[in-house]
């Protein structure tokens, strides 16, 4: 794991169904998530902020809100990632909704086909996010990031990273996944996507979970982690616009990303969905801070 990391704030909910998502990014530098890293060894440069166009709050048009405005953001987001990682950095996303992780991870797997290396995506979530518009209600492009990285969505979108589909289904892992529309449900496993849902881990446990997520990484493999705070249980992180109950509790999220930690593989991730607006005193930006410190090396005791 490269030990410089880049800050790329990316202030927008314009892929979400509430406002708040683009106070994100300035919540979790609140928490002191630049300082914490720098702690841990990791020299840190904050990009500051992305700048796109506003929010125009309409209703969908063909299926999609907010189209135009979700494209020009990913360019944006996609162009910057890019950059750090064909400059050898480990660029941090802070969200900002989730359609964001459309540009991040077109850009990742870019940069792996130039690279020649193996992409593995872990997709932390309490939904799919893998609905197209013939198949969400809502039409919030928040819901389709999974679909539109495999090949499913609207050209301009599927299109960003310059190879379509940007991701083969067999390499991402969508874990903690509570939430999933009726027709969304057909059409993952249609794609044949390995979903790790809550019922597997009530099931089988974090542990195996994560040991199964992570099987066949080698020093080859770019890991990327797509971290959707409402992955986590409401009751511990409720600063976040669309709250699934049900979710893993602290010591599971905390082993989930110390597992992933031990695989020294981690080489982008994004903090997406944090939304300051449900928070409470910015309890839940301080919590995924503590989240993203384990993914980078915090544990109880030394290990090898």
């Amino acid at each position: 794991m490269t030990r410089q990391a880049s800050l790329i704030g990316v202030p927008t909910d314009i892929g979400a169904a509430h406002r708040g998502a683009g106070m994100g990014p300035e919540a979790l530098r609140v928490a002191r998530l630049a300082e914490v890293l720098q702690d841990y060894g990791l020299e840190v440069a904050d990009r500051g902020n992305l700048a796109g166009p506003p929010n125009p709050w309409l209703p969908p048009v063909q299926g999609y809100r907010h189209l135009d405005e979700v494209v020009a953001w990913n360019r944006l987001l996609h162009d910057a990632v890019l950059a750090e990682l064909r400059d050898g950095r480990l660029p941090i996303v802070l969200g900002g909704d989730h359609c964001l992780a459309i540009g991040s991870i077109s850009a990742v797997a870019r940069h792996c086909r130039e690279t020649g290396r193996k992409l593995r995506v872990l997709w932390l979530d309490a939904h799919a996010d893998f609905n197209t518009a013939a198949l969400t209600p809502s039409g919030n492009l928040h819901g389709m990031p999974v679909a539109c990285l495999c090949g499913h969505g609207p050209q301009p979108l599927i299109e960003i990273g310059g190879r379509v589909p940007a991701l083969n289904p067999k390499w991402i892992r969508p874990i903690g996944i509570r939430s999933v529309d009726p027709g969304e449900k057909r059409f993952v496993h249609q794609a044949g996507l390995e979903v790790f849902d809550m019922r597997y881990i009530d099931e089988t446990g974090m542990r195996h979970t994560m040991e199964l997520a992570l099987a066949t990484l080698d020093a080859n493999t770019h890991l990327h982690v797509s971290f959707d705070v409402d992955f986590l249980d409401p009751q511990i992180a409720p600063g976040v616009g669309t709250t699934v109950p049900g979710g893993p509790t602290y010591r599971e999220a905390q082993l989930c990303m110390e597992m992933i930690a031990d695989t020294g593989r981690l080489a982008s991730l994004d903090v997406m969905e944090l939304n300051p607006a449900f928070d409470e005193r910015n309890k839940t930006a301080a919590l995924a801070v503590d989240l993203i410190e384990s993914l980078f090396g915090k544990s109880t005791l030394m290990r090898s």
